[in-house]
């Protein structure tokens, strides 16, 4: 190794991702035979529907299926994204110029963020919130503010700190509903203040918004408030309505100028992702209403109802109401910080719990739990932490 070459600066502003660092540990225990019970990421542990993976082998096995592929998707992709968006949002793109495929949402975060964002111009990130939105601005020399989210309203922006705040350097809002990781809800009211605020501030709203599925029958998108695509891109993503985590398909919507300039720093990156698993996507995207009932509802209220029993037992307090693939958790008074829980539930009864802190100052007291496990292992998990003794 020659110690004389350093590593970029960049790499002073960031640490490794928590759970890449947490999950080592956590295999490291697992190859001790230790059998820990992962209740960490949400990664979606069902299947996509039957058709979404007979479209996928079947495009595979033809000739015209392995070449480059365009940076912009190819149309049958975008003309299903749009599809979507009319069908369950009611709103209106322009597959051909107002939709642009992603090779899942973190590279949108790094693409948009290119896009708009200069070295030392600003970025407003929630607290709690998503860690990457903060990771990559600082990156990519971007200042970090951050915005509180007020518990007592289901965890949406305190608009009245927002008004007093600087705002002159401020390129981009990072907006999240339904929110991770505290399932606060999406609500029109605060999507319309939103995009008043973007008006009047001349920012940019990044509304990131893979859970609306999840535990809720009504989803809505910003993009559906009057004049909102003017100033406001939105995510969406296949991996966690769709079951399709591991194939890294997201889009972004917005109108055509952004998606220009948003192309120029994706064309000079990547090209287009494997034709068949664009296809697979496509169909995904057509996924019946039934299904969706079965995969992104009925599934999780099972297990939201076990979870709860978990928080139960660890005496924390939480919003029954909470929407998305977690449940979201007060630690009792007693506890110090969290980790003197998730430590003490990770190490005695092998449970792998997220620890709040990691989204934010505005999380330290609190636990998240992924509902990404079958029933059974999120029952066996309950049944560890009730043996556990000295739990407050």
């Amino acid at each position: 190794m020659n110690t004389a070459v350093k590593p970029a600066e960049r790499l002073n502003l960031v640490q490794e991702y928590y759970f890449s660092r947490k999950l080592r540990e956590v295999a490291q225990m697992n190859a001790e035979g230790k059998n820990v019970i992962s209740l960490g990421i949400g990664s979606p542990d069902n299947m996509p529907s039957e058709a979404t993976i007979n479209a996928l082998c079947e495009n595979a096995h033809k000739e015209d299926a392995h070449g480059y592929m365009p940076t912009v998707g190819i149309p049958q992709l975008r003309e299903a994204m749009a599809f979507f968006y009319k069908r369950w949002y009611n709103v209106d793109l322009n597959p051909a110029s107002e939709i642009q495929p992603l090779l899942g949402s973190k590279e949108g975060i790094l693409h948009v963020t290119l896009a708009f964002v200069n070295p030392g111009e600003q970025v407003l990130v929630p607290n709690p919130g998503y860690p990457t939105y903060t990771s990559l601005s600082k990156l990519l020399g971007a200042d970090v503010v951050y915005y509180d989210l007020k518990e007592d309203d289901d965890w949406q922006p305190d608009f009245d700190q927002l008004e007093k705040m600087d705002t002159s350097k401020v390129k981009l809002m990072w907006s999240n509903y339904p929110n991770m990781p505290t399932g606060g809800p999406a609500r029109m009211e605060t999507y319309e203040k939103l995009v008043d605020f973007a008006r009047r501030k001349n920012i940019i709203i990044i509304n990131d918004n893979p859970y609306s599925f999840i535990l809720n029958k009504k989803p809505i998108s910003i993009l559906s408030v009057p004049g909102a695509k003017d100033c406001c891109i939105e995510f969406n993503s296949l991996s966690k309505s769709h079951n399709m985590p591991g194939w890294r398909v997201a889009m972004l919507s917005s109108n055509a100028e952004f998606i220009k300039y948003i192309l120029k720093v994706k064309s000079n990156v990547e090209n287009g992702s494997f034709k068949a698993l664009q296809l697979g996507a496509a169909e995904a995207l057509h996924n019946t209403a039934e299904w969706h009932e079965e995969m992104n509802y009925n599934v999780y209220r099972r297990r939201r109802d076990i979870a709860e029993k978990i928080m139960d037992v660890m005496h924390c307090t939480y919003n029954k109401n909470q929407m998305g693939m977690f449940l979201w958790g007060k630690i009792p008074a007693a506890y110090a910080n969290v980790e003197d829980l998730t430590e003490k539930v990770l190490h005695e009864a092998r449970v792998f719990l997220t620890p709040g802190f990691i989204f934010g100052s505005n999380g330290q007291r609190y636990v998240r739990i992924s509902l990404c496990a079958k029933d059974e292992k999120l029952q066996e998990a309950l049944e560890r932490i009730q043996k556990l003794e000295g739990l407050l």
